[in-house]
C-alpha cells in the first residue's frame, strides 16, 4: 500500500515542472495534497501571477475533496450547476472546477491525494499534472 509521502509529492512536482520546460508552458504553480486536502508540497515558477498559487491549491483540493478530477467537476457543473454551487458554497469556494486538478490513486485504486497546477490553458496544466503523476509508480485518474 502506498503513501503519498513529500519525497513522492517533489517528484510529482520536478516531472510536471520538467514536461512545462520540455514542452513551452508559460510559468505555474503546481500543488500537491494528501488525502485529506492538506498541502504536501508546492512550488511556484519564476513569471507565474499571483493566483495561480491559491488556483492550483484549490484544484488540487477540489479533486481530492470529490474523489475525481476537475475536469469531471466541470462536467458535473454543467449538468448539476446547483450542485457545484452548493460544495463551492459549503467549502468556502475552495473547490474549483477548471481543468488540472487530477487524483492520485495507488494501484489497487485508493485515493492518496491530488495535484493542482495553474498557470496555462487548462488543458496544459491537466497535461503537466498527469505526466508529474506519471514519473512515480502512482496512477494519474482524469
Amino acid at each position: 500500500m502506498a503513501e503519498l509521502t513529500l519525497a513522492i509529492a517533489n517528484r510529482i512536482i520536478e516531472g510536471a515542472l520538467s514536461e512545462g520546460g520540455r514542452t513551452g508552458t508559460k510559468p505555474v504553480a503546481v500543488a500537491v495534497t494528501g488525502p485529506e486536502g492538506h498541502l504536501i508540497a508546492l512550488q511556484k515558477q519564476d513569471g507565474a501571477s499571483m493566483f495561480r498559487v491559491d488556483i492550483a491549491i484549490g484544484k488540487a483540493w477540489g479533486a481530492v475533496a470529490m474523489g475525481i478530477s476537475t475536469r469531471g467537476l466541470a462536467k458535473k457543473a454543467q449538468e448539476n450547476p446547483s450542485f457545484i454551487h452548493g460544495l463551492s458554497v459549503a467549502s468556502g469556494g475552495r473547490i474549483l472546477t477548471s481543468p488540472g486538478g487530477v487524483v492520485i490513486r495507488d494501484g489497487s485504486g485508493r485515493v492518496l491525494g491530488a495535484v493542482g497546477i495553474s498557470g496555462d490553458t487548462g488543458d496544459n496544466d491537466e497535461r503537466l499534472a498527469i505526466r508529474g503523476i506519471e514519473t512515480t509508480d502512482l496512477v494519474a485518474d482524469v
